[in-house]
Order: structure tokens, then sequence, then C-alpha cells
């Protein structure tokens, strides 16, 4: 029974063996050996009898004994040691800081055996006495974690931090272990994981191969770059080698450094050292060699010496400090320097010198003399060796001072030269085709006689293979002048002109290349660039190909500029040519440690330039200037701000007029939105600025600028003009206000500008005559005092849209609506002029037509079916859109409105001023200078100093005259009128076009009218794209009364008399107008 009951103590013990967590064992009660009954309980089923307590003594010594007691106190809940397996049936024994097999069948170690357990050694158990502790064995202290190596090469640190598992890689940042497959850089001596290397090399080479693939460039060799030293390199890592690279997948041998084959390194030392390294393979660079090496000569060759290969540069050798002395290129001097590198150079032995012709003396080094020649001169004799450069200026033996010798320094002869221009070496004419003789009646005696010319051409053969053609002559012949075809040097554009110039520098036409360069950016932009044509026929050919193959640019047209567009690390500029493509990654490295800004979170160096620094997890510690808590966020850089502070405070606004509650605290303007008030330096204004800062009233920088205000003396309007105190309104210039002219009835009014100045009265005075409508007004109200009719409940039923729109809008009102909302929006919106509607059929585009007539407006129809569309414009007619909607008028029209009459007016009453000459047809190749210079006289007569040339897309030509100040438009018309004839005679008389009209245009150079088009049109759609004469609207009887208001510009109607009403029609100029009241 108690061996059933002790047998569960040993299979606790052989469970899997766990690893061990950071930290130690952690248990859950603490210590076994903190609480002397615990481990009384758990072996309570060994003994059959009840054990007696443990006196006090042992219970105190026993935690001593215990590695783990002090441990447990300290881990709180979970407690540390093997408390928690003691539970389960009893103490796990623990050999090098892991689990020992329980049976003990494989460890020779001395396990210690736990109090009451079974054991041979056991003490007598004596009832009623205590237990005899056995003597405990000391347990043997955890293996300490060992550190990185401090070994003073780089072979035994990388050897030792490899077999303790302290080399990191550099990519993934995991431990390089003795049985790992590693890479070795032979730049930095870094030892990096093989697949990890694998996969950044072929990751870095597939990038510039794609960047290149975008461009359309030629892919770069396969290169990669060491992720330690950046380096670049050519052979991509496929196999796993040994440290000498001699055995492939090396195995791990017992006694030999990680990954080293055993065979010997062998490598080639640096340096040209002859012997190979003689150690085990190894990481790392060779050591250097300490053997001596073969004897070596010194530069000179005087000696010679053997040393060690460490002491020795097999390289440049040595020198035993020797004089060189050997002999100089000269041939005359030696060396003086000591023992040299390389050749001897020059000598520069300086040597006292004559030139030639015995002028100059001076020291001369022995390498910049020449030959030595002998001279003579007046018995004299010296050896010359070198130029002076000046004029010899030696008289001929003729005696004539004015003949000399006209060459530079030379060797002299003792006799002088013959004079080139004796009798006996002249016998011909100087172009050589007359002997002299046939020129001179008698023959020549002297050298000063003059040398008779020929009266023929000189016929020498020129450089450029003409003939000369002057008249024979002395010395050199002068310049081809014959005409010939030379090409510039573009070879585009050949011109007629003197044979010399082309022989002296290709001719530049003024045509500017605008061939892009190799880099995609710029323009060549050179006058007459050779490499244009060669730029066209390679641009021809690539279109031709489609872009196959390499595009070869001329030399002309490779970007010499340097690139300097910023790298994406933010530091640098690319410093290559300029490019097509992206810039290549920055190769420039950060060898710091870049951390975050609380510091507890770092890169290790290297990293590329422009790593940012790294994202870190804390929480930011920086504090809130108002004082207020942070809000909790994470770490952040300096150039990202913190969040705002949250809190709701009261602040005083800006302005210091209220204090206003619930701010945020982060909030600095702030503003109570009412206006300042504060009186102005003017006196008489008030800042109308909202909340602001002191100081920064409306006038703080520049005077006031608020419109004056003050009622003026002449009329009743207010001054518009921009602040003037302290000074008093002047009142020259006309009033602009507008004002109202009406009738003695008061029923017609008619808006004019107000025009009252000191020096005139303006309108302020006039009035308008009462006509018919003032009549029938008079009597209608008569009639409705008698018959007791309230006028102002009276039904207005007046229709304002033509019988022809009612009737439209009746077929179809959903459609008919759609639009007259879009017309009613495009005439309130006055910075709108022009409105396109989307194609639709002709019925569609009638109503659009017959609405627009009916608003006062333009319309036109464009472009041929099936994208015929409408188009209506604002013109001076234009007023404002009726008050009624077709809806309104459809429900007050009690009877079918009759047709419309047909206006027979021309649009003449209601046109554009003439403004402008339009040539028709003009003549082939006319030019905008010939034309101003044939026309400039008439317009400056005029009194138009300048004028504007256009050319409209159809062709004909829009002369316009340009005006410096205002121009009443009919004053611009009468002009024009009058310079209408002489300027038809000089268009015909010069040929310059086919015809000229006057006409009128807008702003976009519209042709709105011509005096030569028909006043009568065919009618139709034609007409309304001509623009036709104002519609007006059908009056039914009983259809309700005329409105009182009458659109500014009316014509005075007919005499009261007369019973047949006339239309009345706008006045394109109302202060014209105006002034014939005054005069009738």
């Amino acid at each position: 029974m108690s061996a059933a009951e002790a047998s569960p103590a040993p299979a606790a013990r052989n469970r899997p063996q766990r690893h061990r967590r950071r930290g130690g064992n952690r248990g859950r009660g603490g210590s076994i050996a903190a609480d002397p009954t615990t481990a009384h309980a758990a072996n309570a089923g060994v003994s059959l009898q009840d054990v007696p307590p443990i006196p006090e003594a042992t219970a105190t010594a026993t935690p001593t004994a215990n590695p783990y007691a002090s441990r447990g106190d300290n881990r709180g809940r979970r407690g540390g040691g093997p408390g928690r397996r003691a539970r389960r049936g009893g103490i796990q024994h623990m050999v090098h800081g892991g689990r020992a097999f329980g049976g003990q069948l494989t460890s020779n170690s001395q396990v210690p055996i736990p109090e009451g357990s079974l054991a041979a050694d056991a003490p007598v158990f004596v009832p009623g006495q205590p237990v005899v502790p056995r003597a405990r064995q000391a347990q043997a202290p955890r293996p300490r974690r060992m550190s990185k190596s401090q070994a003073p090469d780089i072979a035994t640190r990388t050897h030792e931090d490899i077999t303790n598992g302290q080399y990191e890689c550099v990519i993934c940042t995991n431990e390089v272990l003795p049985n790992s497959k590693i890479w070795g850089c032979k730049d930095c001596w870094s030892v990096l994981h093989l697949s990890c290397v694998k996969r950044w090399s072929k990751n870095e080479v597939s990038t510039i191969r794609q960047r290149a693939a975008e461009n359309g460039e030629l892919p770069p060799p396969r290169q990669w770059r060491c992720p330690g030293c950046n380096l670049p390199k050519q052979e991509v890592p496929s196999n796993y080698t040994c440290w000498c690279m001699k055995e492939i997948e090396p195995r791990s041998l017992p006694g030999l450094p990680p990954h080293s084959c055993g065979q010997t390194c062998s490598k080639p030392r640096a340096g040209h050292c002859p012997h190979p390294c003689e150690l085990v393979c190894h990481a790392g660079p060779c050591p250097p060699c300490g053997h001596m090496g073969p004897a070596l000569s010194c530069y000179c060759g005087k000696e010679t010496s053997s040393r060690r290969c460490i002491d020795t540069n097999y390289e440049s050798g040595w020198g035993c400090g020797q004089l060189c002395d050997d002999v100089l290129p000269c041939g005359e001097h030696n060396c003086q320097r000591p023992c040299h590198e390389g050749l001897c150079g020059s000598c520069e032995v300086p040597i006292e010198s004559r030139c030639y012709c015995r002028k100059v003396e001076q020291v001369v080094p022995c390498s910049e003399r020449e030959d030595e020649k002998e001279s003579q001169l007046n018995g004299e004799t010296w050896m010359g060796s070198f130029n002076c450069g000046d004029e010899c200026h030696r008289p001929y033996d003729c005696g004539n001072p004015d003949h000399f010798c006209k060459s530079t320094c030379h060797v002299q002869d003792a006799e002088p030269t013959h004079c080139p221009y004796s009798p006996d070496a002249v016998t011909h004419c100087p172009c050589g085709k007359t002997p002299l003789s046939n020129l001179l009646d008698a023959p020549r005696e002297t050298c000063s006689e003059p040398i008779p010319h020929c009266q023929e051409k000189c016929q020498k053969l020129l450089p450029c293979g003409h003939l000369c053609q002057d008249v024979c002559h002395d010395g050199d012949c002068g310049l081809c002048l014959q005409a010939a075809e030379i090409n510039c040097r573009c070879g585009r554009t050949t011109s007629n002109t003197w044979c010399h110039q082309g022989r002296e520098e290709a001719p530049m036409c003024m045509r500017v290349d605008r061939s892009t360069l190799n880099c995609g950016r710029h323009e060549c932009g050179d006058h007459c660039c050779p490499g244009e044509k060669k730029a066209s026929e390679r641009q021809a050919a690539k279109r031709k190909n489609r872009g196959i193959g390499t595009e070869q640019f001329e030399a002309e047209h490779i970007c010499l500029k340097t690139c300097d567009r910023p790298l994406k690390c933010g530091n640098h500029n690319c410093t290559q040519l300029c490019h097509k493509g992206p810039c290549s990654t920055c190769l420039e490295a950060v060898f710091d440690e870049i951390s975050c800004a609380c510091g507890r979170t770092v890169l290790q160096p290297p990293q590329p330039c422009g790593t940012r620094p790294p994202e870190c997890r804390f929480d930011c510690t920086r504090q809130q200037t108002c004082g207020h808590p942070q809000v909790e966020h994470q770490c952040h850089e300096d150039s990202e701000s913190c969040p705002k502070c949250p809190f709701l405070v009261e602040k005083p606004c800006i302005c210091g007029k209220k204090t206003l509650k619930n701010q945020p605290c982060w909030f600095t303007e702030v503003r109570c939105g009412l206006p300042c008030g504060k009186k102005l330096k003017c006196g008489n204004h008030f800042c109308q600025k909202t909340c602001h800062r002191t100081g920064q009233c409306e006038d703080a920088t520049s005077p006031c600028t608020q419109a004056c205000g003050r009622k003026k003396t002449v009329c009743d309007h207010a001054c518009l003009d921009a602040c003037h105190a302290p000074y008093p309104c002047k009142e020259t210039s006309p009033c602009h206000a507008k004002t109202f002219i009406t009738c003695e009835c008061q029923n017609q009014k008619q808006a004019a500008k107000c025009l009252a100045s000191k020096a005139s009265e303006g309108n302020s005075q006039k009035t308008l005559d009462c006509n018919d409508e003032c009549l029938k007004l008079q009597r209608n109200a008569k009639l409705a005092a008698a018959l007791n009719i309230d006028p102002a409940t009276h039904l207005d039923d007046h229709i304002p849209y033509s019988q022809q729109t009612l009737d439209m809008f009746k077929d179809s009102p959903k459609f008919c609506q759609q639009y007259e909302r879009e017309f009613r929006v495009f005439a309130a919106d006055a910075e709108e002029k022009r409105l396109r509607f989307k194609p639709m059929q002709a019925s569609q585009r009638a109503f659009l037509h017959s609405l627009a007539d009916d608003f006062g407006l333009d319309s036109e129809s464009q472009d041929p079916e099936p994208h015929r569309h409408v188009s209506i414009f604002k013109t001076p007619r234009f007023v404002s859109a009726p008050m009624k909607t077709l809806s309104q008028c459809i429900k007050l029209r009690p009877a079918r409105v009759a047709e419309p009459v047909s206006s027979g007016k021309s649009l003449v009453a209601n046109a554009v001023p003439y403004n402008a000459f339009l040539l028709v047809a003009p003549k082939f190749g006319l030019t905008i200078d010939e034309l101003h210079g044939d026309i400039r006289a008439d317009f400056t007569t005029a009194g138009f100093d300048e004028f504007g040339i256009s050319f409209l897309p159809s062709g004909d030509i829009v002369v316009r005259p340009t005006l410096a100040h205002f121009t009443p438009p009919q004053k611009i018309e009468a002009s024009l009128s009058s310079m209408k004839i002489a300027i038809s005679k000089k268009i015909s008389a010069f040929g310059l076009a086919a015809g000229s009209t006057i006409c009128a245009v807008d702003s976009s150079l519209n042709v709105l009218r011509r005096e030569d088009e028909s006043a009568s049109a065919a009618g139709g759609w034609s007409q309304v794209a001509k623009g036709p004469g104002r519609k007006t609207a059908p009056v039914v009887k009983d259809a309700g009364t005329k409105s009182s208001f009458i659109v500014l510009g009316n014509k005075t109607r007919e005499k009261k008399e007369k019973v047949v009403k006339t239309e009345e029609d706008a006045v394109e100029d109302w202060e014209r107008e105006v002034e014939a009241w005054g005069e009738q």
C-alpha cells in the first residue's frame, strides 16, 4: 500500500521538459520551504503514522537551505521557485537551470532529497523523537549569460559571439547561431543569414530593374548593396560556404570555430604579400604576415633589402635615401633628388641663354631650351637656344632703311639677306602674269623703285576653291566675295551670300530648336542647333518603331545641367546629370543612433539616410504650457504638436468688451463678433470691423476708405467719394446716383442719373409730359371712384408672354417649367452673360426662342443636327425677368390670345452702335504690320492714336480703335462713319481686302451687326439668330391694365390726338435723350 501510494511521485517527475521562462520558475504559493507544513503535507502518504510537529529551530533553518525561499516571497501572488510543482506530488529537481529526469537513469548529479521522502540513508525513525534533517549539498549556481566578446581582432570576436549566441543579423535582428547558414561581406566583414541576404539582394535588384523599365531605359548591371556597409556588390549570394570558401555546406566540427571547414585559410593577404594565410579557416580579414619577404631593390637600384612582410610596402617599394644621380633627359645633367619613385622628370637646372637674334639674354630652365644654333652678326658669334618672339628688323643687303627683315627671331647668318625687292629678284608683276619688261619702258635699277601692277585679275586659287577676282595687287588675296548658297548651321535654311562667310563659320538662322533633351525635362532652346535635324529623324524613327530599342540622343541634346532634385531622404539633392524618371536612392548612411523624442526607442546604426525616428509605443512626456493635464497620447516628433488642451475656460475676447465662457483652452483668438464701433481718425465714421485687437482699426495702416456719406448741397443724395475729412465735398463732378423723372400725375417714371453738380442742376428739375396712358389712368381713376372700385385690390391680369409661348406651355408644362426656372436663374445673375442649353428637338428649341424673346434676351441656334442647341445672350434691351410666371398667366388668360403681329421694324432701332471696321476677304499673306502702316494716318486724323487689328476665325479682319479714356459710343460711331469713305478707298487702292464696312463687335470680337447687312431679314429662325427686334406682348381686351412703370429710355409718344398707338423702342444713349428734352 505504501508503494502504491508513493508511485505517483516519480510519474510527476517524468513529464516533458518545459522551456524556462524569463524571470525564473514561478509558482502560485511561494517557496516550498517557506512553510514547513507544506512539505509535510506533500509527503503525508509516505508514513503510516502521524509525524510530530517539527521543532522551531528546524523550521527556521529550512528556508536558508532552499535557494528559492528568498525569491518566492517577493513574487506576490505567483511566487517563485518550485512551489507550484510541489502541490502536484513532489519537488521538481533542477540541473543547470533545467528539469532533471525523475528516475536519474541518465544523470550522475546528486540531487537533494526532500525531507520525509524514501531514501537509503534516511535516519532511523523513533516515535516521539524529532526527525533529524539530512545534510544538504549545495546546488550548482545558474549559468551566467555570456556578454559580447571583447577580443582585439574581428575573427575572434565573430567566432565567440556566434558561439555564445550574441551575434545578430542586421536584417532580421535574430541571432546568428553555429548551425545557421550564413553569408559574410568581404568589405565590412558582417555576417548575415543566407536566407535574409538572398531576399535582401533580390528585392533591391528587382526595384532597380522596375525603375529602369518604367523610365524606358536599359536595366543596369545586376548590383545590390550590403546592408552593413552600403557598398555595391556584383555577385548575388547563392550558396552557404565556409569562411575560406573552399567547402560548400560545411559541417560543424567540435574544436573548430563555427562555420569553419578546418582547412588552412590560404587566402591572399592584403598588400601583395607573397605568403598566403596559414591560419585555420576563419572569419574576418587575415592577420598581417610576420614572415620575411623576398629581397627588393630600392627605387634607384643601388641597394637591396629583405624585410618582414608586415614592414614591407610591396605596392610602392622603398627608397634608400642616397642621391639618385641618373642622367636627365637633357643628357648634360644628373638627377640630384634622393632615391625616389618613378621617373626623374625634366631637367630644371637654370642655364643662362641667348635668343637667336641676340636681343634677349635670360636664365631659362634646361628643359625649356630649344636646340642650340650658331648665329653670326657683325663679326660676333654666339649660340642661340630660344626664340624671343621679337621682330628681327635686320636690314637687307640693299642698305635701304625701309627694307628690313620682318620675321620673328631666327638664326642669323654672317651675310645679310638679299633684298626681295631688288630688280633681279622681281621680274613679274605681283600677280605673276605679266613680265615687268612689258609694263616698264626701262628696267628697274634699284629696289626702292615701285613695282608696277598689271590690269588683269589676280586669278590666284583661294582656300574656298574660287579664284581671286581682284585686280593685280600686293600681299595676300582678300576674302572671297563670290555669291554662293550656304546652308545654316542646322541645315534648315539656305542663303545666297558671300562665299567667305561660310568658310569662317556657318551662318545661324533664327529658328529655335524645341527638341527635348535626353532628360525629358528641358528643351534645347538654341538658335540654329546643328542637331535639330538628327533629332527630328530620331523622333520619326521612334514613332515608326513604337519605342522599340534604345533611343540614342545627339551630343547637342545631352542635358548637362545637374538634376538637383531633392532625394527621398529629404537631406540631399541629386548630384547626377539631369535624367529621366525618379532619382536613385540616397547613397549616404547614418552611423549615429536614431531615437524617438523621449529616447526610449532607438534604431541602431547603420541606417539609410533619411530614416525617420522610430515610432514609439510609450506615452508622450511633454507637459502642457497651460498647466492642465496632458491628453494621453503616444510619443511623437518635435515637428508634430501635442493634442490641443480640451479643457473649457473663461477667456476675454481680443477687443476686451466681453468675457466668453466655455472656450477651449487652446483657443487664443477669442472674438465676441461685435463691431468695434470706435471713432476713426477722420472724426466722421466709426470702425466697422468685428472684434479685433487694439490698434487694428480700419485706419490703422491707411486713411479711412469708407464713403463720405454726408448730404450734398446740390442734391439730396449722399456723397459717395472716399472719406476726405476734414475737407468739404467738392461736388464738381456730376452726381451718379439714381433718380426718377416723373410726369405731373406721377404715372410715368423714368430712371436716370442725377448728374447734379455745382455747375449744373442735372436731372433734378426735369419732368416728363403726360401721355395717353396718363389720361386713361385718370379716366379710370374717376370711373373707379364713381363705381366704388378700390384700385389697390383690383386684379392685375396683364400677361407679359406671347400667345405662342403660352400655347407651348399648355402642351408640355413640365418641360416648360423646368427651362423657365433656368431662364429666371440666368436673368437674376448679373455676372452671367451667356447660357447654353443641351441639344434638343426642334419644337423644344422653338419654345426656348419664344421664351427668350419674352424675357428680352437674344437667342441663337447653333451646330447641325443632331447636336443643334440653343444659346441665349443678354443684350442692352434686357431689363429683368417678367414678374409673373407662365403658370400664373395660364390661369389669368380668359380666352385665347390673338396671334402676335410681326413688327416690320428693322434691328437698327435697338442695335448696338458701330465701333469697328470689318475687312471682308483680306488678301492672302496680309500682315498686321502692313495693314497698320497703310491705315494709321486715317485713324490719327480721326483722333484715334491707337487701334487694334484682330483676325477672326472666318478669315475677316476687325480693326477697332483703342480708347485711353471713356468716349460715348455714338461719338465713336460718328467718327468711324466719317472715316468710312477714306478707308474704303484705301483698302480698294492697295488691294488689301475685297471690301470693308463698319460693324459692331463685343469684347469677345463677336460681330453683332454690320452696316452692309440687309435691314429686312428673311424671317424665321434666321431672323432670331441675327437678333430680331423685341416683340410686343399681345394685348387682349379686358385682360387687365398695363403696368404704370415705364422702362428707362422710352421715346416720347406721338401726339395725344393720334388714335393708333405705335410701339415704343428703347434708346441706347439716355444722356443724349435727356439733352434732347432740353432742346425741345
